[in-house]
């Protein structure tokens, strides 16, 4: 158990939005240091060491314009012993440097050598790298529509730690559909990176070197199948506080976290409004008491101050009606209605956003079942997969340039996986519960309920989707533009280091299915 902490002393800090170091021809330039620092996460706790983005934790906001390309020179200047326990149990190679990074843009619809593969790692000063795609400055077109995505670690094997450790930033995308709608905007637009942290007494991060009650023989340290942070930080400060107008604000809200979901509410029972998800707006506005949000996704909502001047409201996390009463995980973040009005708020909360377009209309050329299953390693650990594939194993999803597929995720597991794509948006068709016990004994589906559509809030563009136990989770996705290798994962961290991540091989449709990783 972490130090205790008084919640909301610490206001809200806003990252710094990052200039680029020079323009041309192809376009803006950033350059992005990856360092160690120490940086102070609560009134009451001694500096924190951390690693970040140019030694900031969260990282940068880098902010960019539609079809606006740019590049980023991704320097690794960090220590060369981790600041983690490491587990190298499980690497899939020997001698692998213990610190290695490659940066991920999360949602960005980008070439491979700049999608973060897992083995394009490198060390500091570009000393070591990975045995693909060997590149330090990514390039990203920015072709799609506005939407907040975000940029983290992603390095093979030890993801979960180098987010743990800091190492994530925002990343929005702006184009003139949104801009036309006179949304809040300028300081009433509000990131929001939500994670959770535990702590020494020294202030230091504390990450569990083996699970709880290890048997003899597990290796130490070891990979734990989840973590859960028992204090909440948002944007690099423990339960902080907003100091607020009585107007409308718009807050972009990430759940940054390795392991937790979380079940958002206000205390004040006024509704969020809901505008847009991972892939930006929706097609219309949806009013929501509660918001589900998984690890990497993302939602865009509009809360509306003004009949609350002079109160404090509460964002919190609903733990449900078997919490642990100790747990404090409950309270996310304090708005004070405290500032005066500055100037009339013209800003609205519009009824219709956009027009999404259905992808059920296109030919579908591929149905994929894909199952999201369990065993364990010869240490008794969790070893979750996809199809009972390991990350080593060979590739065996390639699909074709420009051709749309559906993908049935059957979660044979007992819990919820977030579910991420690279390279491409998709769209959820439905969702339908079968009895996984009888499936677990006969290995016969027998559905138990009817498909549901997704949730209201669910029906824009998605890269990231909740796929809850003994359902099968239907996405469907057009592969474009790109040809080459991506992976597709669980992005609860833990999950995704060991083993639950494949690579897909998105082929031009007269070639092989063979991809060139060099």
């Amino acid at each position: 158990m972490s130090p205790k902490l008084t919640k909301f002393v610490d206001s809200l800090p806003i990252p710094e939005t990052l200039k680029p170091i020079k323009q041309d021809k192809n376009g803006a330039h950033y350059e992005v240091t990856m360092e160690e620092f120490s940086q102070k996460l609560h009134r009451d706790l001694p500096p924190t060491r951390l690693w970040g983005y140019n030694g900031q934790f969260p990282g940068p906001t880098i902010e960019v314009h539609q079809n606006e390309p740019i590049q980023v020179k991704w320097n690794n200047n960090l220590p060369n012993k981790h600041l983690l326990p490491v587990d190298e149990s499980f690497f899939h190679e020997e001698n692998l440097p213990e610190v290695r990074t490659v940066t991920h843009l999360h949602g960005s619809e980008t070439t491979p050598d700049s999608d973060g593969y897992p083995e394009a790692w490198f060390t500091n000063g570009f000393e070591e790298v990975g045995p693909f795609f060997r590149r330090k400055v990514y390039e990203y077109p920015n072709h799609q529509r506005a939407s907040l995505l975000w940029y983290h670690d992603h390095a093979m094997g030890i993801t979960r730690l180098n987010v743990y450790a800091g190492l994530a930033g925002m990343y929005i995308i702006r184009d003139r559909k949104e801009q036309s709608l006179t949304l809040p905007s300028g300081k009433y637009e509000i990131p929001l990176i939500i994670q959770d942290r535990s702590f020494q007494d020294n202030g230091s991060l504390f990450y569990p070197s083996q699970p709880d009650d290890p048997p003899e023989n597990l290796p130490n340290p070891s990979i734990t199948p989840f973590f859960l942070g028992d204090k909440i930080v948002v944007n690099g400060k423990v339960w902080p506080y907003l100091e607020v107008e009585p107007r409308k604000y718009r807050l972009r809200i990430l759940n940054g976290s390795n392991t937790r979901a979380y079940q958002l509410y206000l205390d004040s029972e006024q509704p969020f409004n809901q505008i847009g998800s991972d892939g930006g707006l929706l097609s219309k506005t949806i009013e929501m008491d509660k918001i589900s949000v998984e690890p990497a996704e993302r939602i865009d909502v509009i809360i509306d101050f003004s009949k609350y001047n002079g109160e404090t409201i509460t964002l919190k996390n609903d733990l449900g009606p078997n919490a642990n009463p100790e747990d404090e995980t409950d309270d996310i973040m304090q708005f004070r209605v405290r500032l005066p009005l500055s100037e009339v708020d013209l800003h609205r909360i519009p009824m219709h956003l956009t027009r999404i377009p259905s992808l059920k209309n296109n030919k579908i050329t591929a149905i994929r079942t894909l199952k999201l299953n369990g065993t364990t390693d010869e240490w008794g650990r969790p070893l979750l997969l996809l199809n009972n594939e390991k990350w080593m194993d060979p590739v065996t999803v390639f699909p074709q340039l420009g051709t749309t597929e559906i993908w049935s995720l059957m979660n044979i597991t007992n819990f919820t996986h977030p579910i991420h794509i690279h390279l491409i948006q998709f769209q959820i068709l439905d969702r339908r519960p079968f009895d996984l016990e009888l499936y677990q004994s006969n290995g016969k589906i027998v559905y138990t309920g009817d498909a549901r559509p997704p949730e209201p809030n669910e029906r824009g563009w998605k890269d990231t989707v909740a796929a809850p136990s003994a359902e099968i989770t239907r996405v469907i996705m057009r592969f474009a533009p790109y040809t080459g290798y991506y992976v597709w994962h669980c992005h609860i961290l833990e999950h995704e280091d060991y083993d639950m991540m494949r690579p897909f091989i998105v082929v031009d449709s007269d070639k092989n299915g063979e991809g060139d990783k060099n």
